[in-house]
């Protein structure tokens, strides 16, 4: 049978696929499905063809999987922020253990390692610590709303359609966050549509008003609420302000981030306190971290100090050891080490974010932490002393080749890698498996409703 662009098919769902997507086949030729999950049967349309795969999106559901639940969001299925809310939460355990084992056997060519059963998050909906709306001249409807005649499309504040940088949907509320976020989001967008400023336009890259950005202490229960515009212009934000404050008595903290620039990336050029503290604050076990308006945090708190102690188990410390951090972020690995450590130091090329770090090692009175700012591959050749063990928390895209070698020639006994992105972890592994074997890996759910997952491996270096 041949398959083409176009065709409608219908499709038995085998198994879950790296993304979040479903895999069929058809005479051995794989074909992803787009929302599909095993066991559903369905009717698809061939959208993307190429010489080994094609993708498909769902026509019809023909037959559901027992796995399906009833998603709890009005926009499960339109909104790129969850899409796996329509499938049971412990099925999406099983299958976040799936992708972290098959990237292993598949990519890094590791076989036979110990993947433990995914850790679920302790909740799975209001967990998220950030959250960011983005603001369009133009709301993008769902199917069910179309031709409606007494919908407002003349602005929205919300989350994107997947795949898209200018499909907006308005959302009224996400279930990700907190339910008071979702209060002051409705705030917010009532202020927007009264006043006399125009909504940024994706296309146009004109207009005023284009993110807000909502982070809240899980621990402390504060609020920051951080209002990302075109321009400064103060008399206009400064009353949405004063209100959140006197509404809210959890929010603590009102920012105006501020950029010109057209990428559409929430972070200002520069920033103002509009009304309370310009930080505030969390915590993650026993200690604190004080967050900016820009500050990187893990998004969910409560799973957070899981996936940290399963760092701290594998790490294995007894107070005389060396550790390196590399890729530290704002240092919270760092500090969480440092009790257990002789001396950890961190590397990162964020200025701010190791700014950060230092600020929290004060804190928290943490005196064996150190950090150097810069790129890894020209920091790490500098190092003048011997690590015990490195710990490795790499963005998305993994470790770049020239820091693997360095690693490596470091020889050091003990590795933890810690990534949101199977699929390059698998891959750094790979590179390091002539020298280090696999003890053994934990995924940490820190995303329910997602396809994502964190993973903690231990690699020790093999006597050779």
């Amino acid at each position: 049978m041949t398959i083409k662009k176009g065709q409608e098919i219908d499709l038995f769902i085998e198994q879950a696929a790296f993304g979040g997507k479903g895999l069929a086949r058809v005479q051995g030729f794989a074909i992803f499905v787009e929302q599909a999950i095993p066991l559903d049967r369905v009717k698809a349309r061939i959208v993307k063809k190429k010489k080994n795969y094609a993708e498909a999106r769902v026509l019809e559901l023909l037959e559901p999987s027992p796995d399906r639940i009833q998603a709890a969001c009005t926009y499960s299925g339109f909104c790129g922020g969850c899409k796996w809310q329509f499938v049971n939460y412990e099925k999406q355990l099983q299958y976040k253990h799936q992708q972290v084992r098959e990237a292993l056997e598949h990519i890094g060519l590791v076989e036979d390692s110990l993947v433990h059963p995914t850790l679920a998050s302790p909740v799975e909906f209001g967990y998220r610590n950030k959250m960011e709306f983005s603001c369009a001249d133009r709301r993008w409807v769902l199917p069910g709303q179309l031709g409606c005649q007494d919908i407002d499309t003349s602005m929205a504040l919300g989350l994107h359609v997947p795949g898209t940088f200018y499909k907006v949907l308005d959302i009224d509320a996400c279930l990700l966050q907190p339910k008071l976020g979702n209060q002051i989001l409705s705030d917010v967008r009532d202020y927007i549509k009264k006043s006399q400023l125009p909504v940024y336009g994706l296309k146009s890259h004109q207009g005023f008003w284009r993110f807000l950005v909502l982070r809240h202490s899980a621990y402390y229960d504060q609020w920051m609420v951080n209002i990302v515009t075109s321009a400064q212009q103060r008399p206009c934000v400064q009353p949405l302000a004063d209100h959140l404050l006197e509404t809210y008595p959890n929010v603590v903290s009102v920012i105006n981030n501020v950029t010109s620039r057209k990428a559409g990336v929430a972070v200002g050029e520069y920033e103002q306190t509009l009304a309370g503290s310009s930080t505030i604050v969390d915590r993650i076990g026993a200690y604190e971290f004080e967050l900016s308006s820009n500050s990187f945090f893990q998004t969910n708190t409560k799973q957070a100090q899981c996936l940290y102690d399963t760092v701290m188990r594998y790490a294995g410390l007894t107070g005389t050891q060396t550790v390196l951090d590399l890729y530290c972020g704002a240092g919270t690995i760092s500090i969480y080490m440092a009790s257990k450590a002789k001396e950890v130091i961190g590397f990162e090329m964020m200025e701010n974010a190791v700014s950060d770090a230092r600020k929290n090692c004060v804190r928290n009175g943490v005196k064996n932490c150190s950090f150097i700012s810069g790129d890894i591959r020209n920091c790490l050749p500098d190092l003048d002393r011997k690590p015990d063990v490195i710990v490795i928390d790499p963005p998305r895209a993994g470790m770049h080749q020239d820091v693997v070698k360095q690693i490596l020639n470091l020889s050091v006994p003990k590795m933890v890698y810690v990534s949101c992105n199977p699929a390059t972890m698998a891959r750094d592994i790979g590179l390091l498996k002539e020298f280090y074997d696999v003890i053994e890996v934990q995924p940490v759910d820190m995303f329910p409703h997602t396809f994502h997952i964190e993973s903690v491996a231990l690699l020790k270096k093999r006597n050779v």
